[in-house]
């Protein structure tokens, strides 16, 4: 399942966990965590625009070659 962990092992943990924090705690627990990953990907998106934008602003600009004068060349 999860790395060698069965269902017996992770009932066992929700049990400690609902014994160690209460069951009103849980919940308190479980926004804060939720709030913390929303802030941390805004964070992350900000940090990937920033550098995306920093990449447009120094990738060198290609610019067309000239076309050579149309005629009779000597050579």
């Amino acid at each position: 399942m999860l790395g060698g962990i069965g269902w017996q092992e992770i009932i066992l943990i929700l049990l400690l966990v609902l014994l160690l924090f209460g069951a009103k705690r849980i919940p308190e627990i479980a926004s804060g965590l939720g709030k913390g990953i929303k802030v941390f990907k805004k964070e992350m998106r900000e940090v990937q625009k920033e550098i995306e934008s920093d990449v447009k602003e120094e990738s060198p600009k290609i610019e067309k070659p000239e076309k050579p004068p149309e005629g009779p060349t000597q050579g």
